[in-house]
């Protein structure tokens, strides 16, 4: 629920990080389904792209106070 809160109040960072988000697992996906066995995901690169979409998420903004973020 906190990051929703933050994703509110911080957009830029939370609409960077569902992008890296979805694009980590679409071209993760892209590999997977293309056809050819020999592709794969590497997953290590696809782990690191979604834990650094959330680590966006859960951001603030530069411009945003920690009294309007709602920071503790």
């Amino acid at each position: 629920m906190k990051a929703i809160k933050a994703g509110v109040k911080s957009p830029q960072t939370t609409i960077s990080g569902i992008i890296m988000i979805l694009m980590a697992v679409f071209g993760a996906a892209q590999l997977m389904l293309d056809g050819d066995p020999a592709t794969t995901p590497d997953w290590n690169v696809v782990a690191a792209g979604i834990v650094a979409g959330y680590a966006l998420i859960n951001a603030r903004d530069a411009g945003v106070s920690s009294e309007r973020s709602g920071a503790d």
